[in-house]
């Protein structure tokens, strides 16, 4: 019950926090508008320092009502904050603005009353306020209809040369960051090759599988790395999001798996998978699929489609269903040493894995609550200047995991939970005892 609790506390923390979460990364974007009679349409996020700038070009303007006489002043696109947006809905439901284009809290960059009858518009918008600020359309007018492509490009000039910064001000260190994390799992990968080759006559599969999982993440680091790297310099991935979205995919199918494993002591304790250990991996792998897929039409899309809310709670939802099938697992092989250390005389041995097993279970859900909770925690509170900080915790992290799993299930010859002599077994078959007494 109290495991119950918990994974339900998770999930509505997580609800909560993400639908206030951008996932999308500010570029240039091109998005296409199609008969939307929405009154608000939000486009993306950015950080702008005091040389921000805007380039909007919209084409191919079409209304569903032509009548002239329509107040064009109440469709036009303009910049708002979150802590601005807030109070531009206050409002409109005191009825003291009727549109949010008419509000002084918004930053209006342009209205289709300055068409003229034109079907196209290019502006330069030039933003000399640090904010963090999103684009939005806004249509006022009832019932009407709005088809439209528009090319967004958002960015700050950085440098004596005023280059181009198409990353946002919080997270412009982004390709950095991802860098140094490639290096750090690279070295692990090496470390545990080395470790490998060393303790060769004591290696399991688990071992092997264990050195994909550090590759595919270094891979998915660097990829990571190149893609921001290119984005914050042109504007746009050049093919590297296709790449870090491939390796993303094997790197959650993997660690899911990894996890999985581990908790159902394959290799470890037993070379086989039982039926519902199986029909678990049958589980979590589809899911990831359809986690990856939702992750794609995010950042892909842009809040700007009329699906992009659902594919953000069908991304949560998997998310959380993967973290929650993988502890199962973890909890079979807790109960199965409990019952094993009271019946097959090894109370030591079975005692030593009950509390390896323990200790991963409780290492798992502290990695799951830090990286689905306190990552989008971070990243909604923190000043937009610091939004890399989220990143970096959440990486951390996934580090620590990784350095905790691989020290506490590395090969040996000498296991701890294989070869115990008879003090440590009198001493742990002492303490299953008290156990059970407590317990009683």
């Amino acid at each position: 019950m109290a495991i119950s609790s918990s994974l339900s506390h998770l999930f509505q923390i997580i609800f909560i926090i993400s639908l206030s979460v951008i996932f999308t990364s500010a570029e240039i974007r091109s998005s296409e508008i199609r008969s939307d009679d929405r009154s608000i349409i939000p486009f993306d996020e950015f950080g702008f320092t005091h040389t921000g700038r805007l380039e909007l070009n919209v084409s191919h303007i079409t209304l569903s009502n032509p009548n002239p006489e329509l107040d064009l002043s109440q469709i036009g696109f303009f910049l708002s904050t979150r802590d601005s947006w807030i109070h531009v809905l206050q409002q409109i439901q005191d009825l003291d603005i009727t549109c949010a284009l008419q509000s002084e809290l918004v930053k209006v960059v342009y209205t289709f009353d300055k068409l003229k009858g034109a079907k196209e518009l290019g502006i330069l918008y030039s933003e000399s306020e640090s904010n963090q600020f999103t684009l939005v359309f806004a249509n006022c007018l009832p019932q009407l209809q709005v088809s439209m492509d528009v090319r967004s490009e958002m960015y700050n000039l950085d440098g004596k040369n005023s280059k181009r910064d198409y990353l946002s001000a919080g997270k412009t260190v982004l390709p950095r960051v991802y860098f140094l994390f490639f290096l750090a799992y690279f070295s692990l990968s090496v470390v545990w090759v080395y470790f490998l080759y060393k303790k060769r006559s004591t290696v399991y599969h688990i071992h092997y599988f264990m050195l994909a999982v550090l590759i595919l993440k270094s891979l998915n680091l660097l990829c990571e790395a190149e893609d921001k790297s290119y984005i914050k310099r042109t504007g746009s991935a050049h093919g590297w999001d296709v790449l870090f979205y491939i390796f993303s995919f094997l790197k959650g199918i993997t660690l899911f798996t990894l996890i999985v494993l581990i908790g159902t002591g394959w290799s470890f304790l037993k070379p086989y998978l039982q039926d519902k250990e199986k029909k678990v991996l049958m589980i979590v792998i589809p899911l990831q699929v359809v986690a990856n897929i939702a992750q794609v039409v995010i950042d892909e899309s842009g809040p700007y489609a009329q699906d992009w809310i659902t594919w953000k709670q069908v991304f949560l939802l998997v998310d959380v269903v993967c973290c929650c099938a993988v502890l199962f697992p973890i909890v079979w092989s807790i109960k199965n040493l409990r019952e094993a250390a009271r019946t097959d005389g090894k109370a030591a041995v079975n005692l030593m894995k009950l509390t390896l097993f323990r200790h991963y279970y409780i290492v798992v859900i502290c990695y799951i609550y830090f990286t689905r909770v306190v990552v989008y925690a971070l990243e909604t509170i923190t000043s937009y200047r610091y939004l890399w900080t989220s990143v970096v915790a959440g990486e951390l992290a996934t580090l620590a995991f990784y350095v905790f799993t691989g020290y506490k299930f590395r090969p040996e010859a000498h296991n701890p939970y294989f070869m115990i002599d008879d003090d440590e077994e009198e001493a742990a078959a002492e303490a299953l005892k008290l156990e059970d007494e407590f317990e009683l």
